[in-house]
């Protein structure tokens, strides 16, 4: 069981499901928001098991982001048209058990870092 939480508590989350799509996000949209690379995985939406209140941010014709009103935690990304749901892997309580396996919008990255660590890389 994976547990969660904002960085104020006010949003708690957990799933059971294991994890997918272990991930390094470069995109401009994660950058900004995030203030640096977004680290998430994926469960299918019926899986994660959200308590508080999320605002959802319509960041894209394709996908929304969710973040606590309060403290402003970005905690969730979500494709309108799939039944999955990342989250942030930062907001894991304790140690997440799991490991990264790719970097992806690598064609967005910011030009102050370089990615060294030999796992893919797409473009997209």
């Amino acid at each position: 069981m994976l547990q969660g939480s904002c960085l104020c508590g006010a949003i708690r989350f957990e799933t059971a499901a294991p994890p997918k799509g272990v991930s390094m996000c470069h995109c401009s949209q994660c950058r900004k928001q995030s203030g640096g690379v977004w680290s998430s995985a994926y469960v299918p939406e019926r899986e994660l098991h959200i308590e508080g209140v999320v605002n959802w941010y319509a960041s894209s014709d394709t996908a929304k982001r969710g973040f606590c009103p309060t403290c402003g935690s970005f905690l969730f990304w979500k494709a309108h048209d799939e039944d999955t749901i990342s989250f942030a892997l930062g907001a894991i309580d304790g140690p997440t058990g799991l490991t990264l396996e790719k970097h992806i919008f690598v064609a967005n990255k910011g030009d102050y870092y370089d990615i060294t660590d030999g796992l893919p890389q797409s473009a997209q």
